[in-house]
């Protein structure tokens, strides 16, 4: 019997340590102390979208615009994959010179560069059920495709006019053809009430996601929520730890934009029952261009570096860098194909 959201809020109402202590007990008995790297390429900062709290948003004039080519990508990819890491995650705006004709070409290269071995996850917006099926074909593994937020009038308000259902339905489709699925929303956007938190987790559950992202809404100042107040860090652990009890098996990331807001941002939604982490691999030239908001927490030094960085600080906390795949634990690309077609109702394995 699913948790209702009467259950929902009463979980969130708990006091917070004894949320973090049950959730993090739940993460060590599904997934032990192991972390999962992904290497992170954001490989294009040009979005045709002007969603109002992105830095990327078509209409902000004062970001520096790129987009790296298929062969400075296939150089990331070869130093991560030579360093051990079995995940690429490629983000990027909605950009229409990024077809899926070139994604496809470019999924190929890398499954070639990479011997078959690693997974790519790919982040880049909306598009038809059939281009979503060329990218499964081709080799993709996994998409990423946040809903930012569950309550309808503040999701086409933030999106410029794009509504939830829309969202909705290519998460549907995301599942439907195969792909391992991540979806999240960020944490204090303004209008949001209790409701809508509540709702966000009704959500993420609903879908039974893979793979769940949140962060704390940071205001960006060239965007029109310029000035509005940022989400704080105990929301932002509270819910982790809400998504980890509502969704054992889900890969949880210790998201960047609370490394960035807060100085123990990540460690602390480590604590809260997050199990991945994704380091920069970007070509340094271009990690400062990609400002979803301010203060972004970047690190500077080379991508190979930051990984042992991040190992070293993983086994002070005791916890262990996993450089694998780190495939959802509680599908495979078969049974995927075999889910119940609602993604939006309760889904599981056949």
């Amino acid at each position: 019997m699913k948790t209702g959201s009467a259950e929902i809020a009463r979980l969130l109402a708990r006091p917070l340590e004894e949320l973090v202590a049950e959730a993090d007990s739940l993460r060590r008995l599904r997934h032990g102390d192991g972390v999962w790297i992904r290497g992170l390429l954001e490989f294009t900062n040009r979005c045709t979208c002007n969603c109002l709290y992105c830095g990327l948003r078509a209409a902000n004039g004062r970001l520096g615009r790129y987009s790296l080519t298929e062969e400075e990508i296939l150089l990331s990819v070869r130093a991560g994959f030579a360093r051990g890491l079995g995940t690429f995650v490629l983000q990027g705006g909605e950009d229409p010179d990024w077809t899926t004709d070139r994604l496809c070409r470019l999924v190929e290269a890398i499954k070639v560069e990479t011997e078959g071995r690693a997974a790519v996850t790919l982040s880049c917006g909306i598009k038809s059920r059939g281009d979503y099926r060329r990218l499964v074909a081709c080799g993709a593994d996994r998409y990423l495709l946040r809903f930012e937020t569950a309550d309808p009038a503040l999701h086409e308000r933030l999106r410029g006019g794009i509504s939830l259902r829309r969202r909705l339905q290519a998460l549907d489709d995301l599942r439907e053809e195969g792909f391992e699925l991540g979806s999240g929303f960020m944490v204090g956007l303004p209008g949001e009430t209790e409701a809508v938190r509540v709702a966000n987790l009704e959500l993420c559950r609903d879908l039974a996601l893979d793979m769940v992202g949140i962060g704390p809404f940071i205001a960006n100042p060239d965007t029109p929520l310029a000035g509005e107040a940022s989400g704080t860090l105990e929301a932002t652990v509270r819910m982790t730890a809400a998504l980890r009890l509502l969704l054992p098996d889900a890969n949880i990331p210790a998201t960047t934009a609370a490394g960035s807001l807060f100085s123990q941002g990540r460690e602390a939604m480590l604590g809260a029952g997050a199990n991945v982490l994704m380091p920069n691999v970007t070509p340094l030239a271009y990690r400062e261009r990609y400002l979803l908001y301010p203060g972004k927490d970047t690190i500077t030094q080379d991508g190979i570096q930051e990984l042992e960085a991040i190992a070293a600080h993983l086994e002070e906390l005791g916890r262990r860098a996993d450089l694998g795949r780190g495939d959802s634990p509680s599908r495979t690309r078969t049974n995927k194909k075999q889910m119940d077609q609602n993604s939006k109702k309760t889904i599981e394995k056949t």
